[in-house]
C-alpha cells in the first residue's frame, strides 16, 4: 500500500472550506515516472496514430486493433490493471496524463478509452479471481479488446429501464436483448453486458464475441468520431457459462454507475488534451493568415478567442488534477491484497461522484466552446473539411452525451451534493452559509471566497425551504450544479496559480493571468445564477429582500480583461502552443 501525505478530502466538501485552504495536486507536481509514460504515449500518438489520422477516420477496424495492440506492447493499456494480471497498477494521475495525449485523435481516443476504462475496469474492480486471471492479461496486452454494453434503444439515461434479460438454464445464462451505440462493437472480443436476471435483478455479465447467439449490427453513420466503431450488439439466446456473472446477481447498478464515474473523470482529461491540440493549430493559422495587412493574431477579438482557449485548458487541467489527487490519496489507503480490495477501491472512487460529473460537464462544454472558437478564427476555412477546425467541432459534440448526458449529470451533481448535506453526518451546508466568509488577502482568492459566500446562501436556502423537492424543479437543480461547477473551477485555478507563483515556476505570471480572467467572468455567472435561483425559491417582498442581501455582499473589483488576454495571447503566439505542458 502506498504511503500517503495528503488528508482525505470528502467529495463535495470544497464548498465548506475557506477559499484556497484545501490541499490540491497540480500537473506541475507530476512524478518523473508519470511524465516519462506520458512522453511515451505522446511519441506513440505522434508516430503511430496521427501519422494515420485519415485512415483511422475512414473506419479501418484492423488498423484500430493493430494500434491498440501496439499500445498494449508499450504498457499503456494496463496502467490501471493490477500487476498480478499483467498491468502496471499506476496512479490515476498517470492515466490522466496518458488520456490527454490520446485525445489528440478523437476516434482512436474513443476506442482506447472504451477499452481501458469502461470496458476493462468492471472486471478489474468487480471480477473474481478466475475472471481476472482469464481476461485481464489479454486486455492489458491488447490481444483482446473490450467494450461496455449498457445502453439500449429505449433506455439511455434511464439505464435501469433496460429490457435485456438473463435466465439461468442448465448451468448457463441465456441472454436476450439488443444493446445500442456500443463503442468498439465492430472488433471487441469481450463485452460487459448488463441484463435483468429473470427480468428483475439488474446484473452484469462477461460475454465473448465467440459465444453462441452474439452478433452485431451495421456500423452507425455518425456526426463525428467516424473512425471509432459504433454498432448494436444483438443477443439471441446467447448462452454463456454460469461463472460469467460479474459481481453477483443484482449488482449491475453498482457496477454500471461506479464505472461511469471513472469514465466521467476521464472525459474531463480527454477534453483538456483535445483542447491543447485545437489551440496549437489555431495559433498556427492565426499567425499565418493575414487580413488588412496584419496577421489574425494581431486583432483584439482574435486574441480574446486564443486566450479563452488557453484559459479553458488551464482551468480544466486544474480541476482534473485536483480531483485525481484526492482520488489517488483515497485509493492509496486501499490494497489489492485485501479480500475486499476491489470494493474498497470502488467506494473510494464513488466518494467523488460530484467531482466526476463536474469534470465531465465542465470539460465537455469547455472543449465545445474551444472548438467553436477555432471554427470562428478560421473563418470560412473553419467550415471546410480541408481544415482541422471542422473535424474537432463534429468529433467533440458527443462528449456532452457520453457517460450520461450533461443534463443528467447536472441533476446528479445537485442531487448528490444536497443528499450529502442532509442528516447529522452530512456536510455542513447551513452552518457554512450562516458563517462570515474568511476573505484572503490575495485578491484572486478573495474573489473565490466572495463568490462562494453567495452560492452558499442560496443553495442553503434551497435545501432549507424545499429539501429534496428542489430536485423536482430541474432548472433550479441545474442552477445549483452550475454554482458548484463555477466555484470548483475558480478555486482550482486560483490555487494552482498560487502554487506556481510560490515555486517560482517560469509560467507563474501566465497562470495568474489565466486564473484572473476565469475568476472575473465566473464571478458574474455566479452572481447571475444565484439571483435566478433565488427567484425559484421566493417571490414578492421575500425575493426582494433576498436579492438585496446578495447585492449588499461585497463584490470583487473588476480588472481590465483585454490587457490580461493580450498578454496571454502574446505568450501563446511566442510559444506556438499551450506552454504549461
Amino acid at each position: 500500500m502506498a504511503e500517503t501525505s495528503v488528508e482525505i478530502v470528502r467529495g463535495g466538501s470544497f464548498m465548506f472550506h475557506p477559499a484556497g485552504t484545501l490541499p490540491q495536486f497540480t500537473p506541475e507536481e507530476s512524478s518523473e515516472e508519470a511524465l516519462a509514460i506520458a512522453e511515451a504515449a505522446r511519441d506513440f500518438v505522434t508516430g503511430e496514430v496521427m501519422a494515420r489520422d485519415e485512415e483511422i477516420d475512414h473506419l479501418d477496424l484492423d488498423l484500430n486493433r493493430d494500434l491498440l495492440r501496439k499500445a498494449g506492447e508499450l504498457g499503456i493499456l494496463g496502467i490501471e490493471i493490477p500487476e498480478a494480471y499483467g498491468g502496471l497498477d499506476l496512479e490515476k494521475k498517470t492515466a490522466l496524463l496518458v488520456l490527454e495525449e490520446m485525445a489528440r485523435q478523437a476516434s482512436f481516443s474513443t476506442s482506447y478509452g472504451a477499452h481501458t476504462s469502461i470496458g476493462t475496469l468492471p472486471i478489474v474492480y468487480f471480477g473474481n479471481e478466475a475472471q481476472k486471471a482469464k481476461y485481464l492479461p489479454k486486455l492489458a496486452s491488447g490481444e483482446w479488446v473490450a467494450a461496455y454494453a449498457l445502453t439500449e434503444a429505449g433506455s439511455g439515461s434511464d439505464a435501469l429501464g433496460a429490457k435485456t434479460t438473463a435466465v439461468l438454464q442448465d448451468g448457463h445464462w441465456v441472454l436476450n436483448g439488443t444493446k445500442a451505440w456500443i463503442t468498439n462493437a465492430g472488433f471487441a472480443d469481450v463485452f460487459v453486458v448488463f441484463a435483468k436476471v429473470n427480468g428483475t435483478h439488474f446484473s452484469a455479465f462477461i460475454v465473448e464475441r465467440a459465444d453462441p447467439g452474439v452478433s452485431t449490427g451495421a456500423e452507425e453513420k455518425k456526426m463525428g468520431i467516424k473512425g471509432s466503431s459504433t454498432r448494436t450488439v444483438i443477443l439471441e439466446n446467447c448462452r454463456i457459462p454460469e461463472d460469467r456473472l460479474l459481481g453477483g446477481k443484482g449488482k449491475g447498478a453498482r457496477i454500471a454507475f461506479g464505472i461511469l464515474n471513472i469514465g466521467r473523470f476521464k472525459l474531463g482529461a480527454s477534453s483538456a488534451g483535445a483542447g491543447k491540440r485545437v489551440l496549437e493549430y489555431t495559433l498556427k493559422y492565426a499567425g499565418e493568415r493575414t487580413q488588412f495587412g496584419k496577421p489574425l493574431a494581431a486583432f483584439g477579438l482574435i486574441q480574446q478567442k486564443l486566450a479563452n482557449m488557453a484559459v479553458r485548458i488551464f482551468v480544466g487541467e486544474s480541476m482534473n488534477f485536483r480531483t485525481i489527487g484526492y482520488l489517488d490519496e483515497a485509493l492509496a489507503r486501499t490494497s489489492w491484497e485485501s479480500e475486499t480490495g476491489g470494493a474498497d477501491k470502488m467506494k473510494a472512487i464513488e466518494e467523488y461522484a460530484v467531482e466526476a460529473s463536474m469534470a465531465k460537464v465542465w470539460g465537455s462544454e469547455a472543449l465545445f466552446a474551444t472548438a467553436d472558437d477555432a471554427v470562428q478564427t478560421f473563418g470560412g476555412a473553419g467550415f471546410s473539411a480541408e481544415y482541422p477546425a471542422e473535424k474537432i467541432y463534429r468529433d467533440c459534440r458527443i462528449n456532452r452525451i457520453f457517460e450520461g448526458t450533461n443534463e443528467i449529470n447536472r441533476l446528479l451533481i445537485a442531487g448528490t451534493f444536497l443528499k450529502r448535506c442532509g442528516g447529522t453526518e452530512g456536510l455542513p451546508l447551513a452552518a457554512a452559509a450562516a458563517g462570515t466568509p474568511v476573505l484572503p488577502e490575495d485578491g484572486l482568492l478573495r474573489t473565490v471566497a466572495l463568490a462562494k459566500a453567495r452560492a452558499l446562501k442560496v443553495v442553503a436556502l434551497a435545501q432549507a425551504a424545499q429539501g429534496p423537492r428542489i430536485l423536482d424543479n430541474q432548472e433550479a437543480a441545474a442552477r445549483i450544479s452550475n454554482l458548484l461547477l463555477e466555484l470548483y473551477a475558480m478555486e482550482s485555478a486560483a490555487v494552482r496559480a498560487g502554487k506556481m507563483a510560490a515555486s517560482g515556476h517560469r509560467w507563474a505570471d501566465l497562470a495568474r493571468d489565466m486564473a484572473e480572467v476565469y475568476a472575473q467572468e465566473a464571478w458574474n455567472r455566479v452572481q447571475g445564477e444565484a439571483r435566478m435561483l433565488a427567484a425559484e425559491l421566493a417571490s414578492g417582498e421575500a425575493l426582494d429582500a433576498l436579492v438585496a442581501d446578495l447585492l449588499l455582499m461585497r463584490a470583487p473589483a473588476p480588472l481590465p480583461l483585454s490587457g490580461l488576454r493580450a498578454r496571454i495571447a502574446a505568450a501563446l503566439m511566442e510559444q506556438g502552443r499551450y506552454p504549461l505542458c
